[in-house]
């Protein structure tokens, strides 16, 4: 009688062991609080933890392999593939995405690798990618590279050659603008003036069913793609809300007052128009990606917007309450509860493909803290930060940043990845690590920057602007050009800036005007 008891005791302490061992999300084991809530991988703090994801994952991304055509495998493929090559092409948004995190984490880090990644990637594709003169929708890039190892881009990957997606044009010409004013080179700003023209002849007020662009159109012939599925019915691709890149394209060349800024006002009210009277409304955000071919909400357009309405404050009578709306849509309609136990609201990435995904929860995340910054909702912050904890799971040691199915993208482990850890930063400067020096926000484009022991330079686009970095210790001095600035008490107001201590370290605020050359120095000169 005595064995069987044995046994017993013996298998509910297995059992007991196996409850209490940690489950594996993707390359780690998940790491709690005390309250067994969700916590990085690599370090309890966050600050630490997405500091360590940034880097390595851009280390991957800079040392990835060369292909046989000479390209590096990042400009010919969009998933990864250790030990041979993917047979697919690039991804619609992959090279607009490296470069909008790549922006960031140069003001972040100081690398001057970033900066020649970001100006091979453009002028290469500038190059071999374009549609020519005699199109109807001449000068906007293709989004595929239809022969894989041709080095051209000619088309789109579900309709084929010829086609482009006016929606990624915008984009590119956007992230063009911010290329031209790091590098002062005017063959990136002729560019996004071009990409600007064709987009804005072609804008029309839209509908229910009808975007002002299409979402996928023939660039020679001028015809709106349309696919036969499954010899039943008929799709057509009319229609996309991804405009948040075209609208910042027409603002920053009105800003500059290059091209023909009396058009792009109209075309951006035609878009802004748009995006309040129909997807804000009736949250028909439609498709993104450029390897689907039916119909599909995506959260990346729905939270993109989002994103906007909260940066921009002054178009959007309740824009905070509307970008609320927007991110409980996407928990209501594509939420996933497998992590919840954890703490965490993780959420798919569109209602075609319903997997969860890196880089739409790290957005969601980085949203959701801009959110919190804005209306100082704790719960908001909490949840923010548990979804960037969640995401970091998905980065193996190397950098390697996958999918939660396995597959690596070019798109969302990278381009569509790092920036929205450097964007919850900017939302919450002590989310970078205390122990270093980091610009985590400005609202101008940062030319030049180079951090030292003894002070951190940086070099801004616009002469007034203000800045926010997360120091090691408070500075000695700030000077704008050769003037030392004041140091304010309490909020920076003009030429100044403000001290705000932490636990560890503090958050430095520069308010700057007339002058782009920024010195801080960090401790007294022997």
């Amino acid at each position: 009688m005595k064995r069987p008891i044995f046994f017993l005791l013996l298998l509910l302490s297995f059992s007991l062991l196996a409850q209490k061992s940690p489950e594996k999300l993707s390359y780690h084991l998940i790491k709690t609080d005390a309250q067994g809530k969700l916590l990085p991988w690599y370090d309890n703090d966050p600050g630490k933890s997405y500091d360590h994801i940034v880097n390595i994952v851009w280390k991957f991304w800079d040392n990835m392999r060369t292909d046989l055509n000479g390209l590096p495998y990042h400009m010919n493929h969009q998933v990864w593939k250790k030990d041979h090559n993917d047979s697919r092409g690039i991804g619609g948004d992959q090279i607009q995405m490296a470069l909008s995190s790549w922006r960031l984490l140069y003001a972040y880090s100081g690398d001057e690798r970033l900066l020649n990644n970001m100006q091979f990637m453009t002028d290469y594709y500038l190059s071999h990618s374009l549609s020519g003169a005699e199109c109807k929708w001449k000068n906007l890039p293709y989004p595929y590279n239809l022969l894989i190892y041709s080095g051209i881009y000619d088309g789109d990957m579900v309709m084929g050659k010829g086609y482009t997606q006016p929606d990624k044009a915008g984009s590119f010409g956007y992230e063009l603008i911010n290329l031209y004013k790091i590098t002062e080179k005017t063959v990136y700003l002729d560019a996004a003036i071009a990409i600007a023209n064709t987009l804005s002849q072609k804008m029309e007020p839209g509908d229910n069913d009808h975007s002002p662009l299409p979402f996928r159109v023939n660039a020679l012939t001028g015809k709106v793609g349309v696919m036969l599925i499954e010899n039943k019915y008929e799709i057509t691709y009319s229609y996309t809300s991804n405009w948040t890149g075209t609208m910042r394209l027409f603002t920053e060349l009105i800003a500059l007052g290059k091209g023909d800024t009396a058009e792009y006002k109209k075309s951006f009210q035609t878009l802004l128009d748009w995006m309040k009277q129909y997807p804000l409304k009736t949250n028909k955000w439609g498709p993104f990606f450029e390897d689907v071919g039916a119909w599909s909400d995506t959260q990346i357009n729905a939270v993109t917007f989002a994103q906007y309405i909260l940066e921009n404050p002054e178009l959007f009578e309740g824009g905070k309450e509307s970008a609320r709306r927007i991110l409980d849509w996407v928990y209501q309609e594509l939420g996933n509860p497998k992590w919840e136990k954890y703490g965490v609201a993780v959420v798919n990435e569109q209602t075609a493909y319903r997997v969860p995904g890196n880089s739409h929860t790290s957005r969601q995340g980085a949203v959701e803290l801009l959110y919190a910054s804005k209306t100082g909702d704790i719960s908001a912050k909490d949840r923010g930060i548990r979804q960037l904890s969640w995401a970091t799971y998905m980065v193996k040691e190397d950098g390697e940043s996958t999918y939660p199915n396995g597959e690596t993208w070019m798109t969302d482990g990278y381009g569509d990845f790092v920036r929205h850890y450097l964007r919850a930063m900017a939302a919450f400067p002590e989310l970078s690590p205390s122990s270093q020096n980091h610009l985590v926000s400005s609202t101008s484009v940062i030319r030049r920057i180079s951090y030292g022991k003894v002070k951190i330079q940086y070099d801004t686009f616009d002469k007034n602007s203000v800045e926010i970095l997360h120091l090691s210790s408070k500075p000695i001095s700030v000077l704008s050009g050769e003037v030392k600035l004041t140091e304010a008490d309490t909020a920076v107001q003009h030429s100044s800036w403000n001290w705000k201590p932490l636990k560890e370290g503090g958050i430095l605020k520069i308010e700057h005007q007339n002058e782009t050359k920024i010195n801080i120095q960090l401790i007294a000169k022997k």
